[in-house]
């Protein structure tokens, strides 16, 4: 019964996935955020949460991946020079053929762009630890950020704008590209951390100079770890550029105070280090966050600092990491209750 349980919840998680949007069509919008929400807790988690690296610079993939997918897109159908060039006034058209293309190439090219990137950057930043990492990744995020703004081929500050959606149902069609990628994601995670490499970066996390003289490559598992992770957040970005239709370098694609924080804070109101960790906290702050900002307007972010406060105070484990220390059967875990005087006389007898 035990070994048909799984496939039975996520047969059932896989129907509602595919009815939700249908279900509840005034919040195919928020469905979507949700998506984006998970996909991005889950790829922060493989570096902070199985690998120990805190990254506070993921965002920066989120924001590339955006860029890359509008220049790929832009670039199938026009030129992109002119086409964001603030004083041209021209009319560009594109044809649903080019849109979709436009999706398809812009999301891969974006994944993969920031999976290079990922590689190039970590050289540099995994010479760093702890708090230094995290610091050192943010500079990245931030640096981007502003050269972006800078950069008038791609908009500069005024940012740029993508195709309109060639129909009637857009927030529906973004909706299932967020979800696909999700679920192709949680697909792969499940799979990876069943792995050796999975194992390894596991010991990177707990003591990383044993790890080297066990022989572990260090310095490859994490940049592969992290060029995983960017992959994904890279095509998330690339969907949100789709569904935002115009964004701006520093206050949307490269926002290190909201995503690039939401998505830390997800991970630990969760817990780290575990598969549906990132998924259950991704999910109850996406509902914290839509209660609050549009109920305490003006003290969401008093409540969201609370949030973290309570989270680091009373859940360090997070959600999934107080459940397995309350309710260890529900996990498979089996506690001995019995101390070891009883365990002898039980012996003698």
């Amino acid at each position: 019964m035990k070994n048909l349980a799984m496939p039975v919840l996520h047969l059932v998680l896989l129907g509602v996935i595919i009815a939700a949007p249908f279900v509840f069509p005034d919040y195919q919008t928020q469905l979507a955020t949700l998506w984006l929400f998970i996909i991005v807790s889950l790829t922060w988690d493989m570096t902070g949460g199985q690998m120990g690296y805190n990254s506070l610079g993921n965002i920066f993939f989120y924001g590339t991946g955006m860029y890359v997918a509008a220049v790929i897109t832009i670039g199938l159908a026009h030129n992109v020079s002119e086409y964001t060039d603030a004083a041209g006034g021209g009319i560009f058209k594109f044809t649903s053929a080019q849109y979709y293309s436009g999706v398809v190439l812009g999301s891969i090219g974006a994944g993969l762009f920031c999976a290079l990137s990922a590689f190039i950057i970590g050289y540099v930043t995994f010479g760093l630890r702890g708090p230094y990492f995290a610091i050192g990744t943010l500079g990245v995020a931030i640096a981007a950020g502003e050269l972006v703004s800078n950069w008038e081929w791609v908009g500069g500050g005024q940012g740029i704008s993508m195709p309109n959606y060639p129909g009637e149902q857009e927030r529906l069609f973004i909706y299932f590209c967020f979800a696909v990628v999700g679920v192709i994601l949680y697909t792969f995670l499940r799979w990876l951390y069943s792995t050796r490499f999975t194992a390894a970066i596991n010991a990177i996390r707990d003591d990383e100079e044993k790890a080297e003289a066990m022989g572990i490559h260090t310095m490859r598992y994490k940049l592969t770890a992290w060029a995983m992770s960017a992959f994904f957040v890279g095509i998330a970005g690339a969907i949100s550029a789709f569904q935002l239709l115009h964004f701006e370098p520093l206050e949307t694609a490269y926002q290190t105070i909201n995503l690039g924080i939401f998505m830390v804070v997800c991970v630990l109101l969760g817990g780290k280090g575990t598969l549906w960790g990132p998924i259950i906290g991704a999910t109850l702050f996406h509902v914290f966050k839509e209660i609050t900002w549009n109920y305490f307007l003006g003290w969401q972010w008093v409540a969201l600092g609370a949030l973290i406060v309570i989270t680091v105070v009373y859940f360090q484990e997070g959600l999934m990491g107080w459940l397995m220390a309350k309710k260890p059967e529900w996990f498979g875990i089996r506690i001995d209750s019995k101390d070891p005087a009883s365990k002898i006389a039980e012996a003698a007898e």
